[in-house]
């Protein structure tokens, strides 16, 4: 599995991997929604394409879920696979490239588990190694 879910009294505290910070990151989104609903039950019939930018990585893994939320909130859209093809660093910052892939919520279909409020930075955490990258943070329910 590529996310757990972490002790927390109050919110959601997930802690995402991957071998690279784009499966991080991937696995990161995967997390958040399946806080709200099972996504092997939500069905990648609508692609969308996603830009996030970042004056470093947690607020680009911060930018990356917010933008992954609005699109759930504005659109109703629940998203079950997520591909980040590029993540680049400039001296402005970074900035994240990607393709999601859901459909429309439908609460016959889609069971709702708990709903997702924003993203925190508190407890936000990176840690990246040769072989693994792991990043934590909690989710306001």
């Amino acid at each position: 599995m590529g996310f757990r879910f972490l002790e927390h009294t109050a919110d959601v505290y997930v802690a995402a991997y991957g071998e690279t910070l784009a499966e991080a990151f991937e696995n990161a989104a995967l997390a958040m929604f399946e806080t709200m609903t099972d996504t092997e039950n939500v069905k990648p019939t609508i692609r969308k394409t996603v830009e996030a930018e970042g004056f470093d990585k947690q607020s680009l893994l911060y930018n990356w879920l917010e933008k992954l939320l609005l699109i759930f909130e504005l659109d109703n859209l629940l998203l079950s696979r997520f591909k980040i093809h590029t993540i680049s660093e400039s001296d402005k910052g970074f900035k994240l490239e990607a393709e999601v892939h859901g459909e429309p919520f439908n609460p016959k279909k889609h069971r709702q588990k708990v709903g997702v409020k924003s993203i925190t930075y508190h407890r936000m955490e990176i840690h990246e190694t040769p072989k693994k990258t792991t990043v934590k943070f909690i989710l306001d329910i």
